[in-house]
């Protein structure tokens, strides 16, 4: 039986899948309902993924991870999903912090403020499993963010973790902001954040708001990738829970999110129009 880490062999059905979910995100068209049998476990869930992945034929820059309902942590055997960021939908913040991202209109939109980590050396690609002190040694540095989680599919999250992995993760970018230089000096609740739609603060948090912190992230994703066969890479970036929550977004809404004096990282938004790339 295939583990929910292991990195599944595609078929038939997950290729159809990644098929349909890749087709609507290039011509930004909204999926009514999810396109073929609801995966039930998260190795299913992945299999679509990863044919996505091939499909799709970007660089993958980095991964958000996400945290799985704890009503569901039991059932599917695992804490978080989590899902590729490619090279195309990654944005440096801009000054003014209204970077422009796409959304898909009649899909699934939303801001995430993150904590991101960058690594700075290689994951020893044989190492399948990683402590939080090991993951806490190996070379890295952490970075404000906010994630823009989206998918054609409106019902994704209802749907739950397995069609989450199925679809990215959920992801259609990430806003990249600057280093926390004082990163590990204090304690998690001292990193706080804050979210705003349209000026209104819509959530609030810290990196203590990620169930056992944003290095917990990190960890997962260390042993989860490499039993993948897609063990991290130095560069490579973890973007490591939603630190304020999951916060709605539509077409021409201004977000951005606040570090305090860390800085921080917004966007402004505009329906997501047919890419144009060809199939592979």
């Amino acid at each position: 039986m295939t583990s929910p880490t292991a990195r599944p062999q595609g078929g038939a059905a997950p290729l159809a899948i990644a098929q349909a979910f890749v087709a609507a995100r290039r011509a930004a068209r909204p999926l009514p309902d999810f396109p073929g049998e609801v995966p039930t476990t998260l190795a299913q869930g992945y299999a679509i993924q990863e044919e996505a992945i091939e499909l799709w034929g970007d660089e993958i820059v980095g991964w958000k991870v996400g945290k799985i309902p704890d009503e569901l942590v039991g059932p599917l055997g695992q804490t978080r999903v989590t899902g590729p960021i490619f090279r195309e939908q990654l944005w440096a913040a801009d000054a003014d912090n209204r970077n422009p991202v796409p959304v898909f209109e009649g899909g699934f939109a939303a801001l995430e403020a993150e904590f991101v980590y960058e690594l700075l050396e290689d994951a020893p690609p044989v190492q399948l499993d990683w402590t939080l002190a090991e993951a806490e040694r190996l070379k890295g540095r952490m970075r404000i963010g906010a994630e823009m989680a989206g998918s054609p599919l409106a019902t994704i999250n209802e749907l739950g973790p397995t069609v989450v992995a199925a679809d990215f993760g959920n992801n259609n970018g990430l806003i990249l902001g600057g280093l926390l230089a004082d990163w590990g000096a204090f304690v998690d609740s001292a990193f706080a954040c804050e979210t705003y739609i349209d000026g209104a603060r819509v959530g609030q948090g810290s990196a203590a708001t990620i169930p056992g912190g944003p290095m917990e992230s990190v960890r997962f994703l260390l042993e989860h990738t490499a039993r993948r066969g897609r063990p991290l890479r130095a560069g490579q970036l973890i973007s490591t829970g939603a630190a304020t929550g999951i916060h709605d977004i539509g077409v021409g809404q201004i977000g951005r999110v606040s570090f305090g004096r860390h800085g921080a990282v917004g966007c402004r938004t505009f329906a997501a129009a047919q890419t144009g790339r060809p199939e592979r």
